[in-house]
């Protein structure tokens, strides 16, 4: 848990603190950004741009609940800028190899063997033919496990705009896998 004064001493401009708010802050934006991007690489060159618009603006910070908000939402546009940079959306095409990952992860649950670049490459796999709107709500509800009201505030979408764009994510995915199983 991040706490009041901590943030109160990275906007005073201790780098002592700052380093202790990076160490509890990276690990939330790069999972949430390895979910987006799919792509270890990519996410960690997210939490960077992340990490440096944090110091530039801490100032900005004046609870912890709104510091968590505005992390999610910096990472959720950092996300989506790398999103409308890639030049082309790759074709979906999985090997046996990575649908028997997807099988064991759906129909067995949780699994210890899935790393989360594997977990990270199948939601990817997954989400690539959505929309960028469509994979964050997606990653954010059924990964993350976020409510609506949350991915609201995290995103300034309405709750009708995250279920339509959950509802077409679903069905995508589910077309997608019935479409293979067939």
């Amino acid at each position: 848990m991040i706490e009041k004064k901590l943030i109160e001493e990275c906007r005073d401009g201790d780098l002592n603190n700052f380093k202790r708010l990076l160490e509890l802050t990276s690990p939330i934006a790069f999972q949430l950004a390895l979910r987006m991007v799919g792509d270890e690489d990519q996410a960690k060159d997210i939490v960077q741009e992340t990490l440096i618009t944090i110091w530039q603006k801490i100032r900005k910070i004046k609870s912890v609940d709104g510091y968590n908000s505005w992390v999610y939402k910096i990472v959720v546009n950092k996300c989506y800028d790398h999103l409308r940079r890639r030049k082309k959306n790759p074709e979906f095409v999985a090997d046996e190899k990575v649908w028997a990952l997807i099988s064991n992860k759906i129909y067995e649950g949780p699994s210890s063997e899935l790393e989360n670049i594997e977990i990270a490459r199948i939601i990817n796999l997954l989400t690539n033919k959505l929309s960028p709107q469509q994979k964050l709500v997606f990653v954010l509800s059924e990964i993350e496990q976020m409510s609506s009201e949350n991915i609201s505030e995290f995103t300034g979408m309405s709750r009708s705009g995250i279920k339509a764009n959950l509802y077409y994510a679903r069905k995508n995915i589910f077309e997608m896998i019935e479409k293979y199983i067939k």
